[in-house]
């Protein structure tokens, strides 16, 4: 079993695989989402749309509940980071993940729109296609 997840994926895909012990590949994975998100707390809108929606206080707190509070056996994540993503900060995703086999991307962007030009080193670190 593998995870792999993207931005808040990337983090719920290291609580998993701390949970679980499985190998996860990480795309500009959130690092303190309980932080980053309590700033949002309201009625807000959906990222892709304009539905009106409640993000709740409690839902910070469940992320606060969650969260590995440190990353154990590094050789099982790899994490693509991209210096240009605008929404994290990449120093702090390389900090959090440092011993883990990492691509960091010179320019890029959160949504790592290049992503199928990356897919073939994590699919080989997965073991799913020779290397």
């Amino acid at each position: 079993m593998a995870v792999i997840g993207s931005s808040l994926g990337g983090w719920y895909a290291t609580v998993i695989a701390e949970r679980t012990g499985c190998r996860a590949v990480l795309l500009n994975p959130a690092v303190e989402p309980a932080r980053d998100l309590a700033r949002h707390v309201g009625v807000t809108t959906t990222w892709h749309g304009d539905e009106p929606f409640e993000f709740r206080a409690e839902y910070v707190d469940e992320a606060r509940a969650l969260h590995p509070p440190a990353i154990t056996r590094l050789e099982r994540y790899y994490a693509i980071i991209a210096k240009g993503d605008e929404l994290l900060s990449w120093e702090e995703m390389t900090a959090r993940y440092r011993g883990a086999a990492i691509d960091l991307l010179e320019a890029g962007d959160h949504a790592l729109t290049d992503f199928d030009a990356h897919w073939p080193a994590a699919a080989a670190w997965l073991g799913l296609i020779g290397r």
